[in-house]
């Protein structure tokens, strides 16, 4: 898998910004099919950051009704990438 395909985008919401300034964790949607060593290697070659641990949960998508019919969303991975210390989120990723 190409590092480009592993990362789809950074997932923010309040919690995950208090995650990046706290503890030094980015979140990340990624592809469902990527492993911890996939992501590690996607992260450090383009983000140019060293990381120190990745943790990852696939969220199950939700059933949706609209009348009579149902449908599903797709199932999709996150992952928490921990940085080790003294290394700093980029910065594209701070105003997000």
């Amino acid at each position: 898998m190409r590092e480009t395909e592993v990362i789809r985008r950074p997932l923010v919401t309040e919690k995950t910004t208090l995650e990046r300034e706290g503890v030094n964790t980015i979140v990340l949607e990624v592809a469902i099919r990527a492993t911890k060593v996939d992501i590690k290697q996607a992260v450090e070659r383009l983000l140019g950051s060293k990381v120190a641990s990745v943790r990852t949960a696939i969220s199950h998508g939700k059933v949706k009704r609209q009348g009579k019919f149902f449908g599903q969303r797709p199932d999709w991975k996150k992952a928490y990438v921990r940085l080790r210390d003294g290394e700093t989120v980029p910065e594209f990723l701070e105003g997000a």
